[in-house]
This record gives C-alpha cells, sequence and structure tokens, in this order.
C-alpha cells in the first residue's frame, strides 16, 4: 500500500498502539457489551496492521468473517431496543455504533481488496517494495482470490471511502475542539472531560488512519 518504508512503520505503530489501548481498555471492562466492543476494535487494529505487511494471508478469510461479525455486533447495538442497556444508549451513541459498524465493514473491504495479487509487474503485497514475499505466502493469496475470498481494486470504492472517513475525521475532531472550549468556560471548568479525551483522540486518530489508508488504494 505504501511505498515509503518510513510511512509503513508510522501507521503500523499507530494501528497497534491504538489496538493496545483497546485490548486495555477491554481487560477493565466491567460489563459484557464494553468487552465486546474493546476487543473487535482492538482486534480490527492489528489486522489492519498486518495487512500491511501481508502476514497470515492463509487466514484472510476468518479475518473478513471476524470483522463482519464485528460490525453485524454493532448494528444490533444501533438498533437495540432502549430497554437493553449495551453500550449504544441514545442518539449520540447509536449514531457512533453505526459509524464502527461501517468501519468494521471498510477494514474488511481493505484486507479483501488489498490482500488480491495483482497483474504481472506489480506486487501483491499492499507494502510492495518495502518487504520481499515468500512463495508460499504468495500461493496462499492467489488461493484464497480463486476462493472468493479478495476483492477487485475499485478506485471509485476506495474514493467513496476517503470521502467518508476525512468527513469523520473533520467532524471528530470539530466535536473534541468544542469539548475542550466547553470545558474552559467558566461555567464548566467544574465539570472535568479529561476521562473522555483519549477516546476522542482515539476517534480523531483512527478516522484520519483509515482515510489516508483508503487515499492510497485510490491512488
Amino acid at each position: 500500500m505504501f511505498t515509503i518504508p518510513a510511512i509503513t512503520w508510522a501507521v503500523t505503530a499507530v494501528l497497534l498502539l491504538s489496538g493496545s489501548y483497546h485490548a486495555l481498555r477491554a481487560i477493565r471492562s466491567r460489563h459484557f457489551a464494553d468487552l465486546v466492543n474493546e476487543s473487535f476494535h482492538g482486534l480490527m487494529h492489528v489486522l489492519m496492521a498486518a495487512m500491511l505487511w501481508n502476514l497470515a494471508p492463509s487466514t484472510l478469510l476468518g479475518q473478513i468473517l471476524i470483522l463482519a461479525g464485528a460490525a453485524l455486533w454493532f448494528v444490533i447495538q444501533a438498533v437495540a431496543r432502549p430497554e437493553h442497556k449495551l453500550l449504544c444508549a441514545g442518539t449520540e451513541g447509536r449514531l457512533k455504533c453505526v459509524y464502527h459498524s461501517l468501519t468494521m465493514v471498510a477494514a474488511a473491504l481493505m484486507i479483501a481488496t488489498m490482500n488480491q495479487p495483482t497483474t504481472a509487474g506489480h506486487g501483491s503485497s499492499p507494502a510492495s517494495g518495502m518487504a520481499t514475499h515468500l512463495p508460499a505466502a504468495q500461493h496462499a493469496v492467489t488461493a484464497a482470490a480463486h476462493n472468493g475470498a479478495t476483492l477487485d481494486h475499485s478506485p471509485a470504492l476506495a474514493i467513496l471511502l476517503t470521502i467518508f472517513f476525512g468527513t469523520a475525521t473533520v467532524i471528530f475532531l470539530v466535536l473534541e475542539l468544542c469539548a475542550r472550549y466547553t470545558k474552559t468556560t467558566p461555567r464548566h471548568t467544574g465539570a472535568s472531560r479529561l476521562p473522555n479525551r483519549p477516546e476522542r483522540g482515539l476517534d480523531v486518530l483512527g478516522a484520519a488512519v483509515m482515510a489516508f489508508m483508503s487515499a492510497t488504494m485510490a491512488a
């Protein structure tokens, strides 16, 4: 996906750090829904990082199924009746769960698309130009493609994902700035919002990384 090693390492580091943070939150979760939500987020970041280096291509179908299951899980929460007190409570929570569901779908599409072998003269790895493929890995990816686990590269889809996540980045950033401004006003100085800031920051960073990765697909 990236032809500059420094960019690949930087994106990998961001994904793994975000995944580690979600894993830590999962460990500390007191409710089942929180545990599952954070676990899915952490796993998604790890799978995206693995995609950059074309790791475990033989498990491609399993990765897609896991992300599809995660997307369905967030949809269920988003449409659950109010008396079912899951993580997605209230309008804001339901919208956020819808966003998380779309993020899981986008991650599955990226993994399915970027792990597809290309025509002669192009590497099949998203990190082509940085890592050398083993023949066995290339064979596994090719076999997965024949089994229908991969999708054709679609610039239009990549552009759509770029616009979606770029817009999400701006929205999350505006919400974060508004929250900081509200906290600094005299009326709200007593109400600390610090516990929510890491999560908001992750939303901004995660959307920005997804937009960046989608843009490289469209290029």
